[in-house]
This record gives C-alpha cells, sequence and structure tokens, in this order.
C-alpha cells in the first residue's frame, strides 16, 4: 500500500487530535463509601493462629477488549469514532487500531489510553476504499474483528 505524505500527515493529525479530544474530556474517579466499624465494646477474642498455607495457583485473569464503531459505512477520511472497553488491562493502558492489508494486520497511528474505568474512544479516518477489517489491540490483546465500508 502507498501511503502519501499528506495521508500521513492527516493520520497522524487525526491520533493527535482524538488524543487531544481525550484528554480534555477528563476521566471521573468515582470512590466508594467507606465505612468505620466502632472499636468492640464486649470481652476480647483472641482468634486461633493460622499457619499460612503455600499459595495454589490460580487462573490468571484474560485480558479482554470490546470494540464498536459508531457507524458500518463512511466515506473515505470521514470521522467516525471506535469506542468499547477494557477488562484485565491497566488503566491507562494505550489500545491502538490495526487494519488487515493483504492478509497481515497494520498498527494505524491511532492510539488512546483507557480511562480508570477502563473505557476508550478512539477518532479514526479511513481512506482505503471498500470492507475495512479492523479491530483494536493493546499488547498480546485484541478485540473481535469489526468492520467499516469506506466508499
Amino acid at each position: 500500500m502507498i501511503v502519501s505524505k499528506r495521508n500521513r500527515l492527516r493520520l497522524a493529525a487525526v491520533a493527535t487530535l482524538s488524543t487531544l479530544a481525550l484528554g480534555l474530556a477528563g476521566t471521573a474517579l468515582a470512590a466508594g463509601p467507606t465505612t468505620t466499624d466502632p472499636a468492640p465494646t464486649g470481652p476480647s477474642v483472641t482468634a486461633p493462629s493460622v499457619t499460612p498455607q503455600p499459595a495454589t495457583p490460580q487462573a490468571a485473569t484474560q485480558a479482554t477488549i470490546t470494540a464498536k464503531p459508531s457507524v458500518t459505512t463512511v466515506q473515505a477520511w470521514e470521522l467516525f469514532r471506535v469506542t468499547g472497553t477494557t477488562t484485565g488491562l491497566k488503566a491507562g493502558s494505550t489500545v491502538t487500531l490495526q487494519q488487515k492489508q493483504n492478509g497481515a494486520w497494520v498498527t494505524l497511528p491511532a492510539s488512546v489510553p483507557t480511562t480508570s474505568s477502563g473505557a476508550y474512544s478512539l477518532g479514526v479516518k479511513l481512506g482505503i476504499t471498500g470492507l475495512n477489517e479492523l479491530r483494536i489491540v493493546s499488547g498480546d490483546t485484541a478485540s473481535p474483528v469489526f468492520t467499516v465500508t469506506v466508499r
């Protein structure tokens, strides 16, 4: 695929503006209620001592990413959004858009950090006409493939 300098600059500008827009939107941190139990007033009871047991290996939590485009069909270079959530990833992890080109996944210059709740919103412009197979990735974790048709 031949990408002109102009198109690379457009993609870089979109990625930068998307990152700035997400940063300006801010994130809200929700704090759960805290309670303090009053000190016990009755006679003290000592719990029996427990010998620590070796930890049993537990299944690692599987990280997941969801992705949903705001549209299924767009004009070339028309802005649309891909939104979704992540689980099992650290807050602030970067998610990146990939596009299938000639049978291989190509990382596009469109990425944003996740919020403290794991959500993200990414502005995207595509120039390759036809059916585009896309996914969102972070490290080794990828969303299910979704498609957007560019006219």
